[in-house]
């Protein structure tokens, strides 16, 4: 599942029937499972796509994650009988989760402790996905979805500039080991550093302990490692046989004042956690690279590096649906998505007034598509 960067907007006219079909589709599901059978949904990078395809939005592009969680914040705010809430979205309305987080206490009924972590883990994840997993793709939306259980899930999305291609991240826990319940994209094979695995246990341990080292050491441990690498880099360059085996985040760190006063601050702070580090202000991509380095060269604990995109399978099955903005794989078909929307319409008010046999004759449809489409094969 790749997601290459397409420019332009969804004409208002299409969006409009992409948005009546989610808005049912949306219905019927929390009618019939729950808010929290969408969360669950959403958090799957298959079942997310799959929902953007049989909307009728670009079946493979960077703007599938964008106007998806744009429509479904649209419908969380004008309905929030529905027991769901998206903050956040795309550029600027990222920073903006804290300030709307405000309304899950008011429209959902959830605690304010819960919101407070809440947006705590809303700050984590998006540090995580920049300072602790280097994959070279820069954030540029972050969205959170809550439910009215304070069950919650974050969609954030980065881009690379040089591939013009993008990479969507889905995290339902608040940690920063294997927080992700999947991460979309193309698969680099090995990133300049990953401390979201399992194995980087030791060095998320390390650099915490690290990091409370007095300034002036702690420069000094940089230098030492800058000192050891670049002769290395020499060897590496000049013989089949170099002394360490060069990693993404192997190469020397400037110590800038920019990274003194960020150093001075973990110092401040002293934290107790890794968690607890990724929170303190000025703890970016260049800071943990710098630790991630002393821990690898002076105190023998490398860092991962390998790329953990899952997700591979392609739904293009369901953008049969009604087509694509795209024309993939045929134009957009306003006449289908219309009779589509008045037939879920028509079930759900049914089911609503007793008469479940609508809904029921919809799951029914599932059986008599070939085993091959049930597996998305």
């Amino acid at each position: 599942m790749e997601l290459p960067l397409h420019g332009g907007k969804v004409p208002r006219w299409m969006l409009k029937y992409m948005r009546n079909m989610a808005e049912k589709i949306v219905e019927i599901i929390v009618y019939e499972y729950g808010p929290e059978k969408l969360l669950e949904g959403l958090s799957d990078p298959l079942w997310f796509q799959a929902f953007n395809n049989v909307i009728g939005m670009d079946w493979d592009s960077s703007g599938s994650t964008t106007v998806l969680t744009g429509i479904l914040k649209d419908i969380s705010w004008k309905h929030p009988e529905l027991g769901f809430l998206v903050l956040g979205g795309k550029g600027m309305n990222a920073l903006r989760v804290p300030e709307e987080a405000i309304a899950l206490e008011h429209a959902l009924g959830i605690s304010s402790t819960k919101v407070d972590e809440i947006i705590n883990s809303s700050r984590l994840a998006a540090k995580t996905d920049t300072a602790f997993l280097q994959d070279g793709y820069q954030l540029y939306h972050h969205t959170v979805i809550a439910v009215e259980t304070g069950k919650w899930i974050i969609v954030q999305q980065g881009l690379n500039p040089e591939t013009r291609m993008a990479r969507r991240y889905h995290v339902n826990k608040k940690q920063l080991l294997e927080p992700h319940t999947g991460i979309a994209g193309f698969n680099h094979g090995t990133i300049n550093l990953n401390l979201t695995l399992r194995e980087a246990e030791d060095t998320l341990n390390t650099i915490t302990d690290i990091s409370q080292e007095p300034i002036n050491r702690l420069a000094r441990l940089i230098q030492e490692a800058n000192s050891q690498l670049k002769p290395n880099i020499l060897t590496y360059l000049s013989s089949s046989r170099p002394q360490i085996p060069l990693r993404g985040y192997h190469k020397p760190v400037k110590v800038s004042k920019h990274l003194i006063r960020a150093l001075q601050k973990l110092g401040e702070y002293k934290p107790s956690s890794p968690e607890e580090l990724a929170l303190v202000k000025g703890a970016g991509p260049a800071v943990i690279r710098a630790l991630a380095l002393v821990a690898d060269l002076i105190y023998g604990i490398p860092s991962p590096d390998k790329d953990k995109v899952s997700h591979p399978i392609q739904p293009y099955a369901y953008a049969y649906a009604v087509g694509g903005k795209d024309g993939m794989p045929y134009p957009f078909n306003p006449r289908t998505a219309q009779k589509t929307v008045e037939v879920l319409e028509y079930a759900l008010e049914n089911a609503k007034i007793g008469d479940h046999h609508k809904l029921r004759a919809l799951k029914r449809l599932r059986k008599t598509l070939p085993w091959w489409r049930k597996h998305g094969i």
